[in-house]
């Protein structure tokens, strides 16, 4: 996986990346650092890249034990170190998961298979981040 990460100029702190697939990323600092707030910060797209890694997880292995979802949202809050380098320490991730008659132990057992084996994201955060989970059906 390769991506290239450009300063975007003086004018202030914002950043363009490309992915390896072509896909282009904005990301700006706070003003408070020389940002003037026109995109995320990186430690944000940190955070909604393991989001989305674990949903991705979730959907795809309740489709593949059979159950018909419908939406899934993962709402995240996460607390970060004091001081540099200025890591989360906490993550929870809140799922909630729509579709028809789903079975509350097998959306359980998907989140528990994407939290302990498949999620990579949350597996390196969880390196320095108690990452915990909950999870309700909508």
């Amino acid at each position: 996986m390769d991506c290239k990460v450009a300063w975007l100029g003086p004018s202030g702190m914002a950043f363009s990346a490309e992915t390896g697939t072509g896909h282009i990323v904005n990301m700006d600092g706070s003003p408070e650092y020389g940002g003037r707030n026109l995109a995320p910060r990186p430690m944000e797209l940190l955070l909604v890249g393991a989001g989305g890694c674990t949903a991705f997880d979730v959907v795809l292995i309740l489709q593949r034990s059979k159950q018909t979802v419908t939406s899934c949202l993962v709402e995240m809050q996460s607390e970060r170190a004091e001081i540099d380098p200025k890591v989360f320490t906490k993550i929870n991730l809140h799922f909630k998961v729509g579709g028809e008659n789903l079975d509350p132990s097998k959306v359980e057992k998907a989140i528990k298979l994407s939290h302990d084996k498949y999620c990579s994201a949350t597996a390196m955060l969880g390196k320095t981040a108690a990452v915990s989970y909950s999870f309700e059906i909508l």
